[in-house]
């Protein structure tokens, strides 16, 4: 904001304001207002790196991140070189953090635009790009149109996730089952809306990236205290804890675990089982699921 200049925010204050969501819609208008501030190649550099940073100062190993290229097409940014600066950026200084990328088809752009940036993402696959999402609108754009498209995703050998049950109910997480046939499934929370749907998640081992804090800021859930995450762990389901989108929510994975065995009495033993759902669930090889799993418990 300093580099490009802002009409419509004047203080800190302000700022932290504009990230105080009314809902999930909310949150959405809120993301595309942020992207403004993203115009060159070098703001994503900058930014991975500090994300890295970051990371790695939570004594985080591994970590696959999401970035949604699409969204800055209106600023003549193209996906390939696009990823090459956010890898650039990951890639700065020597950490003992790994880092893959999920790139975010975003389904607010329709499955024709996602197909054209689903290929430009497989040009650049050396970038680290390990898988695609589907993050955006969920309650305005469902998922059964993408299934061509994951189909090609498949075959060009990308693992597969997408957002369901965050602004839509139960019916979009069956979707994303049923039509995208994805890995894991991003959120999932409001699969709870349907018992069937949540003994079928455990019956099959689906992982599910739940992001709780994020939830609670975008209204998903009303508090901490009803987030079905802990109850879910509790009764086996393969459930993983992620930020989502730490900058939006102020948040990070630290932050989700304490909230977790402050407000659902989860214990370090718990936390630990957590991270070795997250284990099971990446998109690693087996020598590195392998080390974390070694260095998980050599503590």
């Amino acid at each position: 904001m300093q580099k490009y200049g802002s009409d419509d925010v004047a203080s800190l204050e302000e700022l932290q304001a504009r990230f105080r969501f009314r809902d999930f819609p909310h949150f959405i208008e809120t993301w595309v207002w942020k992207n403004q501030f993203l115009r060159e190649y070098e703001d994503f550099t900058v930014i991975a790196n500090a994300v890295a940073a970051d990371l790695d100062a939570q004594n985080v190993r591994y970590a696959e991140v999401f970035f949604s290229p699409g969204d800055f097409a209106r600023h003549g940014l193209a996906v390939q070189p696009l990823a090459q600066a956010i890898r650039q950026g990951l890639d700065l200084q020597p950490r003992r953090l790994q880092v893959q990328l999920i790139g975010d088809l975003i389904r607010d752009f329709g499955p024709t635009q996602g197909a054209r940036w689903l290929e430009a993402l497989a040009e650049v696959r050396d970038a680290g790009i390990i898988g695609i999402g589907m993050g955006g609108s969920e309650h305005e754009y469902p998922a059964e149109a993408w299934g061509a498209v994951y189909e090609r995703a498949r075959a060009l050998g990308f693992r597969t996730t997408a957002h369901a049950g965050e602004a839509a109910g139960a019916d979009s997480v069956w979707a994303a089952l049923r039509v995208l046939h994805v890995d894991r499934i991003g959120h999932g929370t409001r699969a709870a809306e349907e018992p069937a749907l949540v003994r079928y998640l455990k019956d099959k081992g689906v992982p599910l990236e739940m992001c709780p804090l994020s939830n609670v800021a975008t209204k998903v859930v009303p508090d901490l205290a009803r987030h079905p995450i802990a109850s879910w762990f509790r009764q086996g389901l393969q459930v993983t804890v992620n930020t989502d989108d730490p900058c939006m929510f102020g948040n990070c994975l630290e932050s989700e675990y304490t909230a977790l065995m402050q407000v659902h009495g989860l214990s370090l033993d718990d936390v630990r089982s957590l991270v070795d759902n997250a284990i099971r669930a990446a998109w690693c090889d087996e020598a590195t699921r392998t080390r974390l799993r070694q260095e998980l418990y050599s503590g």
